[in-house]
């Protein structure tokens, strides 16, 4: 099968790579590269020659052939997947979106809040592009997006192609595995219930092999709450409150307040750091040899995993990421789980973002939610669940608003539909900050 990558100069394409080479069926033959920066694509491009020859052996050919395409439509035409990993505007754009809500007094973050929307304003026009040439080069292939905000940018472009676009992320398997570890299971012999949008969702269950509930007593219990990340984050009174466990991001909305005056305290966004880590990366691997790109890349992947979701961690008491959690984030398995069953082998069961059907009654059929789905040779389709509570369902709906405006607003260049989707965000207080925020954003 050929493999497309977009945004084929992107950081974590190494990580898509290694899953590639180590997948026994060895399915991919070849992975096609495109990306609008020459000079990040061939940098990448090094570190695969070396990732692959560590892993074929000395003198061994590797069983993945890699191309550097030219243009768009080069990269598409014949693919049988596409992988969409783009950011539009680069770190730049990244640290733009978080600086200038920031100086509203608002939060400033990748894909919630203010900067989730000007994100999204910003891409979802280039994913659509991509979508009607995947439509016109590549009719029968599969997209799996990448691309952040992922439940917008995947809704954007299933309008397009209907259900051969799934949008994945790694916080919701993350999250099923360290609360399995948590209640002593082990995580691939759970089953488990989860629903919500992209970055705002709730485990709602987790269950044993013979049926034991491992859930509820895991949450009653503060000392195994508190081993993981979630727990850490969210506290087991909350936790317990709750219920559930939620996606590590709805810190941004459980816990807004502290989280925004750790953001606004930190030397610097998350962006800056990647902004300035990321340059030095490219720019020190630029033109040295594979070996030596391939050293500066993986000793910078370990840093940004170290680093991630820092400002949350802050905000609830300041402590570091477990060793087992700095292993890349888990995309490239997500995709390969999904690349695998799509094309006919086997099939799986992952938590992925597609069209709603009837998963959630209160949501439009086509709406993108994100939730465990059935994977086959026919697409994801999402498993029936458990009836959301009234505030979930409440969250829900109201993000579900602000990414259906931002997508209007994008697509038609409709300002009151991007004031909308920027004043309806629970993270945005005003009408006034929310047109502020646009028209300063629009000066860039």
């Amino acid at each position: 099968m050929r493999l497309t990558i977009l945004g084929g100069g992107g950081f974590r394409v190494p990580l898509v790579h290694r899953a590639l080479l180590d997948d026994p069926a060895q399915a991919v033959t070849e992975v096609t590269l495109y990306d609008t920066d020459p000079r990040r694509v061939a940098v990448i491009s090094a570190v695969l020659t070396r990732q692959a020859e560590r892993r074929a052996g000395p003198g061994k050919p590797s069983p993945v052939r890699v191309r550097i395409a030219d243009s768009l439509d080069d990269a598409l035409r014949g693919t049988d997947f596409v992988f969409s990993a783009i950011r539009v505007g680069g770190t730049a754009g990244r640290v733009s979106d978080e600086r200038i809500p920031l100086a509203e007094g608002v939060l400033g973050q990748e894909t919630v809040g203010a900067g989730g929307v000007l994100y999204g304003l910003r891409t979802v026009p280039v994913a659509l592009r991509i979508a009607e040439r995947v439509a016109a080069l590549a009719p029968d292939a599969w997209v799996v997006n990448f691309t952040n905000p992922a439940g917008m940018v995947t809704e954007a472009m299933a309008q397009v192609l209907g259900e051969r676009v799934i949008g994945i992320c790694d916080s919701p398997v993350g999250l099923v595995r360290r609360a399995a570890r948590a209640a002593g299971a082990d995580p691939d012999r759970v089953s488990y219930g989860y629903v919500g949008l992209n970055h705002l969702g709730w485990l709602r269950s987790l269950t044993a092999e013979d049926g034991t509930d491992l859930l509820r007593p895991l949450l009653a219990d503060p000392d195994a709450l508190t081993s993981f990340e979630e727990g850490r984050l969210f506290g087991a009174d909350w936790l317990r409150a709750l219920g559930s466990i939620p996606n590590e991001y709805l810190h941004y909305y459980y816990f807004r307040r502290e989280t925004l005056a750790s953001v606004r305290n930190a030397s610097e966004t998350r962006g800056e750091f990647l902004e300035q880590q990321q340059g030095g990366f490219f720019e020190a691997a630029s033109g040295v040899s594979p070996e030596e790109a391939y050293a500066l890349w993986d000793h910078t992947l370990r840093e940004r995993e170290e680093t991630y979701m820092a400002d949350s961690r802050e905000a609830s008491g300041g402590w570091q990421r477990d060793t087992c959690d700095l292993e890349g984030g888990g995309y490239d398995q997500v995709a390969l789980a999904v690349m695998r069953a799509v094309a006919g082998d086997g099939h799986a069961r992952l938590i992925l973002n597609v069209r709603n059907g009837t998963a959630v009654p209160q949501l439009a059929p086509e709406a993108v939610i994100e939730t465990v789905c059935e994977v086959d040779a026919r697409g994801a389709r999402p498993l029936p669940c458990a009836p959301l509570r009234e505030d979930q369902l409440g969250l829900m709906l109201q993000l579900k608003a602000v990414e259906l405006a931002t997508i209007e607003a994008a697509e038609f260049k409709d300002r009151d539909a991007a004031l909308r989707a920027m004043a309806l965000h629970p993270l945005v207080d005003s009408p006034a900050v929310a047109a502020r925020i646009l028209e300063r954003a629009a000066t860039l």
